[in-house]
């Protein structure tokens, strides 16, 4: 969280040095879509890249002059785990594994390095530094059976039963902070094509219904079902008393996802609007 905080002051602070230099404003808008992937780190994946999903998004651009942008947008995608696809034995033994839809709404600033304008043969390119604030929904399944099995209602860590009475189900929209690096590249006078890497800092660690303890199977059958009972535990130690009180991932860390790709922007018609008194 430190790191997310010095990122957004340092973005900031470049935000007001573009707003404050001597370049005129110039007021300019594009429409997008954004192409690529997603991916998770959690208690079920430490990998960057690991387990790769499509994600696509469409998105609106403001922009304020040829350092400084305003985006928003919608993505879609999804990101999953397996703990059977990793060489790490306590994970190989835990066996669990997750997949979980991501939608995602945000709003952004965007800084160029460089003077960058879509279609202007001396701006052509630049790389970029974005941060803003977002909301996004998730709701983590899990393969069982063949059949892919929601979990959150299942209480699979105690929740809300005797046996952790005072844990609350964990809210499947959640509040994010999208903040990354790209760059951007003028191919047209209408066309800019840039390639962008963003994580989003989480405020959850249950993207993947994994954070606490185990609890008792047998007293979570008779709470919640015989189905909650199996989904808590799927390791493949015999005793199924044997883990209870243990942990069952790292209550300590929150959850983070990645959207990484292609944002592909169309600059709308109509002529720029420079402001000689904006600065």
């Amino acid at each position: 969280m430190k790191k997310a905080s010095l990122l957004l002051f340092s973005f900031v602070s470049l935000s007001l040095f573009a707003q404050n230099s001597n370049k005129k404003a110039y007021f300019t808008h594009d429409i997008g879509i954004f192409l690529g992937g997603a991916y998770y780190l959690g208690d079920l994946n430490s990998t960057h890249f690991f387990m790769t999903q499509p994600v696509v998004g469409v998105c609106y651009r403001f922009n304020y002059n040829y350092r400084l942008s305003y985006r928003g947008g919608f993505n879609f995608g999804s990101v999953q785990a397996d703990d059977a696809r990793t060489d790490n034995p306590d994970q190989l033994e835990r066996n669990l594994n997750f997949k979980s839809k991501i939608r995602e709404f945000y709003t952004q600033a965007e800084f160029n390095f460089w003077e960058y304008r879509v279609g202007h043969t001396d701006f052509i390119f630049a790389p970029y530094i974005f941060a803003g604030v977002g909301v996004m929904h998730f709701e983590p399944l899990a393969n069982y059976g063949n059949q892919w099995i929601q979990l959150r209602n299942l209480a699979t860590e105690g929740q809300k039963t005797t046996q952790n009475p005072t844990q609350k189900k964990y809210k499947l929209y959640q509040p994010v902070i999208p903040f990354g690096l790209g760059f951007k590249l003028s191919v047209s006078k209408m066309i800019t094509i840039g390639f962008e890497w963003g994580p989003r800092k989480t405020f959850t660690d249950y993207l993947d219904d994994v954070s606490g303890k185990y609890v008792d199977p047998a007293q979570l059958a008779i709470e919640k079902g015989a189905l909650s009972a199996v989904m808590s535990d799927r390791s493949k130690i015999k005793d199924p008393s044997a883990n209870i009180g243990k942990l069952r991932g790292n209550p300590n860390t929150k959850d983070w996802y990645f959207f990484y790709g292609f944002v592909i922007s169309f600059k709308l018609k109509g002529k720029p609007k420079e402001c000689k008194g904006a600065f």
